[in-house]
């Protein structure tokens, strides 16, 4: 099954997660600094970890994993995770009035998962809900679920074209944007003044189009070209990103506005502001 990385929030705080073997795995850093508010927790992780070594507890020690969780640099780094089952264990060690409701809250997430496996189309209703539930407009929902699925046909794609795994992918999807908007995924966060945020999540619907279609024409590349291995498809990747920063660059020209904005969604109300080109509204 496909690894998914994903943010759940709970009472305002972010929980990392991710699909591995089929179930969600939570970080454990993510899950201490939603129940103990700790300045440092991974310092009070640390601290937990020998307490419970010290107690006898080495089986549930070894059911910890880690996996590549996005950092708040942007890069996938190794974390402590652990599953629904493990976390309900930790908690058990930590002294916290918020224990009871983040047990239910996990429930309910690892339940989701469940329900996921047996109806896939229910995670597509949730993200588009939790877009809508931010505020997003439809029309930019639309653009931006369609977008997950043609990066998700790239990815399989590179699968199968014996790319090998999250580092490489990281390298070619820089080309595809390098190419596409002149900007390396991180160049382009910073040049929209973002940290840990998805930068997807900050483009607007023509920044959208233009990351589509260059990951488009990479995958139709690969495909029609029988690409193998990391340096044929590196070169796919290039060619598809310039043809979406060939577009981009005429569009530019007749429309006299540059496609690339330092917008985002940072500054939405509750209510939901629009996103606009130019200023945000």
């Amino acid at each position: 099954m496909k690894e998914t990385t994903k943010i759940a929030i709970f009472r305002g705080k972010e929980i990392r997660k991710l699909v591995y073997k089929g179930e969600w795995w939570f970080s454990i850093i993510d899950v201490i600094a939603a129940l103990t508010d700790s300045s440092i927790p991974r310092r009070y992780w640390t601290d937990l970890k020998r307490k419970v070594s010290e107690e006898g507890f080495s089986q549930l020690y070894e059911k910890i994993v880690q996996l590549k969780l996005p950092a708040p640099d942007g890069k996938l780094r190794l974390t402590d995770c652990a599953n629904t089952e493990t976390v309900f264990r930790i908690i058990q060690s930590i002294p916290s009035p918020k224990a009871e409701p983040f047990k239910r809250w996990l429930a309910r997430v690892g339940y989701e998962r469940v329900q996921e496996i047996e109806d896939p189309e229910l995670a597509t209703k949730r993200t588009r809900a939790l877009y809508k539930a931010k505020g997003y407009p439809d029309s930019w929902i639309e653009k931006r679920m369609r977008g997950i699925e043609i990066r998700e046909t790239l990815t399989d794609e590179w699968k199968k074209r014996k790319v090998g795994g999250d580092r490489e992918y990281a390298i070619l999807t820089a080309e595809i944007s390098k190419a596409t908007f002149g900007m390396t995924p991180s160049q382009y966060k910073k040049f929209k003044n973002l940290e840990r945020e998805n930068l997807r999540d900050h483009m607007d619907d023509l920044e959208l189009i233009f990351s589509m279609l260059g990951e488009a024409s990479t995958t139709e590349i690969a495909k029609n070209r029988n690409t193998r291995g990391f340096g044929e498809n590196k070169k796919a990747a290039q060619k598809g990103g310039k043809i979406a920063g060939d577009a981009r660059k005429k569009l530019e020209i007749e429309s006299g506005k540059k496609i690339s904005t330092k917008q985002n969604y940072l500054s939405q109300s509750p209510t939901g502001r629009k996103l606009t080109r130019g200023k945000i509204s």
